[in-house]
């Protein structure tokens, strides 16, 4: 049996390389101290923005000088925390952060008040003078927001609050992490903890019997703290609905998708469009009844792999091998780049260690590369694709950091999925021009189809509850156990079909999903799935001006609202065609793999 290493016995060839952003920590502590000197700066700058000017640019090149220093000391913790969870003094250093961000948060909330204060001809004036010529756009983006705007107390007794309204958050994340107790399971002659990780792996086990006991077991530790994950997602709902309201937007979903000036009609759209294909999701659903060798599906079949025992090994570099030559269309520079970060630079944190954060991300800050978390397993082709998806994510931030000024070079989440999953999309395509094995195939096919469900379908059905469920409080409604459990059933129902076989407390389903206490994000997922559908079957089928188009959306960071930064890479996410044309990908997938799986399955 296979020990996980101790993080101090991890080769540091396969730890990622932070000394561009601290050389230790006792750097990143001075900095962290010399930091604090910004705040006695800020208070004499209060009440005078609209005196001049110099006056203004001050105010902002302070706030820009402290965003930037604390970019830089906020992810070296945020990476030091992940490496081990654990880790006393680095989540020492990530608290005493955290508390220096509220106070300068607290101490510059005068800042878009008064911005928002200056009467319309002066500000045309002043934003003209090429001084603001960086800081334009995000002062364009803060003005957009003035009928949303409190008044100088009101925003800074907010920004005090911010730390305690993640009270509900961090409650639901430390009972269902730490405080709920699912047991242990049998696997063959050994005893093995059922876990928040190992459930998912439970889930994917081929034995249905296994999968049953396990999601039994598993819901039935929900089952007996039901109420009290109602009471907590119906507090963070309670505090979307009044936050709104305090901001003056007609709805929650309003406020949420009013930062990236996302029109409520392309929710609405990804919705009925997700709609229209559900007899597609129902004959994949039935595909995976029959490749399963089940007489009737169950909730808990729907993770387990439709075509067992194809995985191929890769090592690291095989890996890296991979991802660099799918990516190939997008030109030299971009496969040289990303060669030399996962390997020579070492932007990657390769394999697990105890008490590594799970799973995978990307990260990093202006003046640093970035960063990836990986957990890799080299006999598991699925690392293969988040290695892809993360360096697409990666790649994004290297090409908008040096197209930007710090200002605005941060893009969106509803740009960002659009980078990852497009390298997806660059790698399956590599991989099924490379297999001619049916079964080989069929598992590249396979797993196509089950990311599309688990990010199209799956998340456009979370974001359908997270309105429902919001729109429901918004008219006065109970948030009560019972309606939590009537209404994600009813959806259950409706996205699964009548031949999915589902448990009494399968709508506790609802009440476990992370995500949900940060309102309307997961539609993201789907939105961005569908742009990079798009856009890499228009780069893949077209010319050298694609490419660069879509390069130049890469480079556009937060410069454009992304709707308009996709429009110019060439896909338009406004017309419910993107969601349309993805749901026809996922219809081909299908089709294949039902052609392909009758000789697989009989051998």
């Amino acid at each position: 049996m296979s020990v996980i290493r101790e993080r101090k016995d991890v080769p540091v060839s396969d730890q990622w390389d932070l000394s561009p952003l601290y050389a230790d920590s006792t750097a990143w502590d001075f900095d962290f101290e010399d930091l604090k000197s910004i705040l006695p700066k800020i208070d004499p700058l209060k009440g005078h923005l609209g005196d001049s000017k110099a006056a203004l640019k001050a105010a902002l090149d302070l706030n820009t000088e402290w965003e930037r220093r604390a970019e830089r000391l906020g992810e070296y913790a945020h990476l030091r925390t992940a490496e081990n969870v654990a880790d006393g003094p680095a989540n020492d250093r990530m608290g005493r952060f955290m508390g220096l961000a509220t106070q300068v948060g607290a101490a510059f909330a005068f800042l878009t008040p008064e911005i928002q204060a200056i009467d319309d001809v002066t500000w045309e004036n002043w934003v003209a003078d090429p001084m603001f010529a960086d800081d334009r756009i995000a002062l364009t983006k803060i003005r957009r927001y003035k009928p949303h705007v409190l008044g100088t107390e009101a925003e800074r007794v907010l920004a005090l609050g911010a730390e305690s309204r993640g009270a509900v958050q961090k409650a639901f994340s430390s009972l269902t992490n730490a405080d709920l107790e699912f047991g242990t399971v049998t696997v063959g002659d050994e005893e093995k903890p059922l876990t928040q990780s190992t459930w998912a792996v439970f889930l994917q086990n081929p034995d249905h019997d296994l999968r049953r006991k396990v999601y039994d077991q598993f819901y039935s530790e929900y089952s007996a703290h039901a109420n009290t994950l109602a009471s907590l997602y119906a507090g963070s709902i309670q505090q979307d609905v009044a936050s709104a309201r305090a901001r003056n937007f007609s709805s929650s979903r309003a406020r949420a998708l009013f930062a990236d000036d996302v029109p409520e009609t392309v929710y609405d759209n990804l919705v009925s469009s997700v709609h229209e294909a559900l007899p597609v999701l129902h004959r994949y659903y039935e595909l995976r009844r029959r490749l399963l060798g089940l007489s009737e599906l169950h909730h808990c079949d729907v993770y387990a792999p439709l075509v067992p025992g194809a995985e191929v090994k890769h090592t690291w570099d095989q890996a890296v091998d991979l991802v660099i030559e799918a990516a190939k269309p997008l030109g030299a520079e971009y496969g040289k780049v990303l060669g030399e970060g996962l390997r020579a630079a070492r932007w990657a944190d390769r394999y697990e260690n105890k008490g590594k954060r799970s799973g995978a991300f990307s990260a990093g800050c202006y003046v640093s590369p970035p960063y990836i978390l990986m957990n890799f397993k080299e006999d598991s082709l699925r690392d293969v694709f988040t290695l892809a998806h993360e360096a697409g994510h990666s790649m994004h931030s290297w090409h908008s950091v040096r197209a930007n000024p710090f200002q605005h070079y941060g893009y969106t989440i509803f740009e960002a999925e659009v980078a990852s999953t497009f390298n997806e999309q660059l790698l399956a395509k590599l991989l099924l021009e490379r297999t001619s094995d049916k079964k080989a195939r069929a598992a590249i096919l396979g797993k196509l189809v089950e990311d599309t469900v688990a990010t199209l379908f799956r998340q456009t059905m979370f974001a359908e509850f997270e309105h429902q469920v919001h729109a429901h409080a918004e008219s006065g409604g109970g948030l009560t156990l019972d309606y939590f459990k009537e209404t994600y059933r009813k959806l259950l129902e409706q996205y699964f079909g009548p031949k999915v076989k589902l448990e009494d407390h399968s709508a506790l389903e609802g009440l476990r999903i992370p995500h949900f206490y940060g309102a309307f994000y997961v539609y993201k997922y789907a939105t961005g799935l569908s742009a990079s559908l798009a856009l890499s079957k228009r780069v893949l089928s077209g010319t050298e001006a694609e490419r660069q188009q879509y390069l130049a959306f890469l480079k556009s960071g937060g410069s454009r609202f992304p709707l308009e930064s996709l429009k110019l890479a060439g896909v338009d996410m406004a017309s419910p065609e993107p969601v349309r044309s993805a749901l026809k990908v996922f219809e081909g997938y299908l089709n294949e793999l039902e052609a392909l799986t009758v000789p697989v399955v009989s051998g």
